[in-house]
């Protein structure tokens, strides 16, 4: 379960407890101070993971992950923080945020969090960190014209590609296994993070309306992920409905 993390933290403490657990664990950690410094260091080495604090000077956290993202980087990205409210949490996994934890925190909890992350989001050439792939885990999946693509990491709706952060990606993969299925937002959130008391359902409803601006026509009148009213959401075929409502 061995990866390559950067941790930014500037608080020399609180980054040696995090670095000694890392290290602990067998994770190869260089540790950066600043939020530029982290940025330079994922650019150069993409890591597997990034701990990053959100209070930093030069670039704070939430800079750094709006930069990363909008770079279309997909290191995953735990974020830590001092502040607690929802709005707070939700910002942070709106940007791009793969999973966030609130000061002070439990170090056992936080290597939990990272073991979770990384075994959830195993990619070609990344760390081997969990039991080795099916045949159906590596084939590409398709409802109508959209394809998921999980040996690949990619999306393409009719051939044009989509760029999703690893939360998003997560949700239409699960959701691509079982077209016309039902996801409530509970089992949603187990696949983006399992249990978390820090973040709520909205957490869900952030991801949904971003991937409906990336996938649909029309993201106001949704074709393809649709809400089912009282229960969560589904992914379906367009063409589907288009054949029905003819017949």
């Amino acid at each position: 379960m061995c990866a390559n993390i950067v941790v930014a933290e500037d608080d020399v403490k609180q980054a040696e407890l995090v670095r000694r657990y890392l290290e602990h664990e067998g994770h190869t950690v260089t540790v950066v101070e600043d939020g530029r410094a982290a940025l330079e260091k994922v650019r150069r080495g993409e890591p597997d993971l990034l701990v990053l604090d959100v209070m930093m000077p030069r670039a704070d956290g939430l800079d750094v992950v709006r930069i990363l993202r909008a770079e279309c980087r997909e290191v995953l990205v735990l974020m830590l923080t001092a502040r607690s409210t929802e709005d707070d949490l939700l910002l942070g996994l709106d940007l791009g945020a793969d999973d966030y934890m609130t000061k002070p925190f439990s170090p056992r909890e936080l290597m939990a969090r990272v073991r979770t992350l990384l075994r959830r989001n195993r990619r070609p050439g990344g760390p081997a960190t969990g039991p080795a792939p099916t045949a159906a885990e590596d084939e590409a999946l398709s409802v109508g014209t959209l394809r998921v693509d999980p040996a690949r990491h990619e999306v393409s709706v009719a051939g044009t590609p989509v760029v999703c952060t690893p939360g998003e990606f997560r949700i239409l993969a699960a959701m691509a296994t079982e077209p016309d299925r039902v996801f409530t937002r509970q089992r949603l959130l187990e696949e983006l993070h399992g249990f978390d008391k820090y973040i709520s359902d909205r957490t869900v409803d952030v991801h949904i309306m971003h991937l409906r601006k990336k996938i649909e026509h029309a993201p106001r009148r949704p074709a393809r992920l649709l809400t089912v009213f009282g229960v969560g959401y589904k992914l379906t075929d367009p063409a589907k409905s288009t054949r029905h409502d003819q017949s």
